[in-house]
């Protein structure tokens, strides 16, 4: 069952936070390479857990992480470290929180050799879950093969965000959702 579908099964407040979600957001590209971050962030964080939770806790994290400033994350100390591991609104897990720092460190990186990490990311395209998954396995820290599958998918970079069927499935296309172009 996709994910369009299961929404339509949700309680009413449920089905109000996946479906802005959903709506405005999975699927569709991201130009800013802060918010490409955050999505990345946010996917290492949902490992073991429901996208539910992260949803509710997005706030928080943008509030923990600098708004994923990549530049601020990637100069944070060991205060900062024990910070986030001591925030009740986001994940404290000491994996999940090393990954969006040494992953911002890694991001400055490519920024500095490609203009960007988007530009790093189109670079590569177009590319199967697979091949993604071996790129960022290499590349990345907590990256394993369905975070790099939500990843890609909620980007825009690999199909199966929306069902065939779904309003937003045309609206991801005409956005620019690279997987299209494949």
């Amino acid at each position: 069952m996709s994910y369009c579908s299961v929404i339509e099964t949700m309680s009413p407040e449920k089905k109000a936070l996946h479906k802005a979600y959903h709506d405005h957001y999975y699927g569709f590209p991201i130009e800013d390479d802060n918010e490409l971050f955050c999505r990345l962030v946010m996917e290492i964080n949902q490992a073991g857990l429901s996208w539910e939770i992260i949803l509710k806790k997005e706030k928080s994290f943008r509030l923990a992480f600098d708004n994923f400033d990549i530049a601020k994350v990637a100069a944070y100390t060991e205060t900062d470290r024990e910070r986030l591991l001591s925030d009740p609104g986001i994940i404290r897990n000491k994996l999940k929180v090393n990954a969006a720092i040494e992953n911002a460190k890694t991001i400055l990186t490519l920024q500095k050799e490609h203009g960007s990490f988007k530009k790093w990311l189109e670079m590569q395209h177009p590319k199967t879950k697979e091949e993604w998954v071996k790129i960022f396995k290499k590349t990345f820290k907590f990256t394993g093969g369905e975070i790099v599958n939500e990843f890609f998918m909620s980007i825009g970079m690999l199909p199966g965000a929306h069902a065939q069927n779904c309003p937003v499935y045309k609206q991801t296309r005409d956005a620019g959702a690279l997987w299209f172009t494949v």
